[in-house]
């Protein structure tokens, strides 16, 4: 056979066996393919079965209660009486009836304005124990024991100080010749929310100023050593250094401080229960009151609406304040 005769192309079906009629697949699977896909199958398989318990309780115990109380809100119901659709009167009641409601606002803005005074308070402090001072780990473990503590016992504790006939404050301000007679802190309608705020700011410090200890310590040394080479003066790298890289800091503390406002239900109700005369009614307080003392759910799952619309609106703005994308992970 000529060369040429070897390089012809042969005739379909000739130089096949009998059983050789199959052809090999165009675009073949790489090898390990099927193998490597079924195992990240079963990956996402395992990870589903161990986030379902966590996202059924979350769904269960978060989503649905916050929808049942949009729903509620736009009802007149209580257990006493079906439940009806009346729109927006439950809104409409507490804008132009509900003084009880204006003052609770009112007292949860207060609540709010004072946060940023325990964060400052907080950030000297974390300031103070992040330089060279003497004995700074011995003012650190003390301020920061106040937050561990249950906050009905510091209700309670706070209380006894507060109080008129034997308190602590009472007696050592008397020491002093500063008053002539006892004063009611938690029974004078002025005092009592500036006392309470005080209590929840010595509570609180504690863990601000660990926070932002540790956003300190976190900033390069370098920097300061760089902006003191430079005669950058003292106050100059404070704010040029060390507060834009405490944002993140500043703003988990702000959130904190804002969640505290809306949560701080246990310390109104053991040192004052909201009085005297709703002076330190907080919103929280006052739906507690309004669903389990007055029975009235649709009333206090309207405030909670309001309430819920507040910290959203609030945390957004104070996102936005920490340059609109605080707590995104760097890649």
């Amino acid at each position: 056979m000529t060369p040429s005769a070897l390089l012809r192309p042969l005739p379909p079906g000739e130089g096949r066996g009998e059983g050789d009629t199959a052809r090999p697949s165009p675009n073949p699977l790489p090898k390990g393919e099927g193998f490597l896909g079924r195992r990240r199958t079963r990956q996402s398989a395992l990870i589903a079965c161990f986030l379902l318990p966590s996202l059924a309780i979350f769904v269960l115990y978060r989503i649905l209660p916050l929808f049942w109380n949009v729903v509620l809100s736009f009802q007149s119901w209580s257990p006493t009486r079906p439940a009806h659709f009346v729109g927006w009167d439950n809104y409409q009641d507490l804008w132009s009836y509900d003084d009880v409601f204006w003052q609770a606002l009112t007292n949860t803005a207060i609540w709010i304005a004072a946060a940023p005074i325990a964060i400052i308070l907080a950030l000297a402090i974390a300031l103070l124990v992040n330089s060279d001072l003497r004995g700074a780990a011995v003012y650190r473990t003390i301020v920061f024991l106040s937050y561990p503590l249950m906050t009905v016992a510091v209700g309670i504790i706070w209380r006894w100080m507060y109080d008129e006939r034997g308190g602590l404050i009472n007696w050592a301000l008397r020491s002093a010749h500063l008053i002539d007679k006892p004063l009611g802190f938690l029974g004078s309608f002025d005092l009592a929310l500036p006392s309470v705020l005080l209590t929840d700011i010595w509570q609180v410090i504690g863990f601000y100023m660990i926070v932002l200890l540790t956003g300190l310590q976190s900033i390069p040394p370098h920097l300061y050593e760089a902006a003191r080479v430079d005669g950058v003066p003292a106050w100059a790298r404070f704010l040029r250094i060390t507060l834009p890289l405490l944002r993140p800091s500043l703003f988990l503390c702000a959130v904190i401080g804002l969640l505290n406002s809306f949560t701080s239900f246990d310390l109104v109700y053991i040192m004052t229960n909201g009085g005297p005369g709703h002076a330190t009614e907080l919103l929280i307080t006052y739906i507690y009151k309004l669903g389990f003392g007055q029975t009235r759910f649709d009333a206090a799952a309207a405030v909670t609406v309001v309430q819920f619309l507040l910290l959203l609106v609030l945390t957004f703005l104070a996102n936005r304040a920490a340059g609109g994308n605080a707590g995104a992970i760097e890649h």
